[in-house]
């Protein structure tokens, strides 16, 4: 588990990306799960820290053929 301090402008799909790969912001569920009192927030102010949880490598995204690739 890490720690995050969000910048002006941050947004749960960036922070995700950042921290799971390019495919994160599927993830973003288990940022939002882990930080229930920013639940509401879409764009973050600077300052608010975030609890990052580890993912296992093992979660596997299924894409609709049109975004496959």
């Amino acid at each position: 588990m890490r720690e995050h301090t969000t910048t002006q402008g941050d947004m749960w799909d960036s922070i995700a990306r950042h921290f799971y790969g390019i495919r994160g912001e599927t993830l973003m569920h288990i940022l939002i799960d882990a930080n229930p009192q920013y639940r509401d927030v879409a764009v973050f102010p600077a300052n608010c820290e975030l609890v990052i949880p580890d993912v296992s490598r093992e979660i596997r995204v299924t894409w609709p053929p049109w975004r496959a690739g």
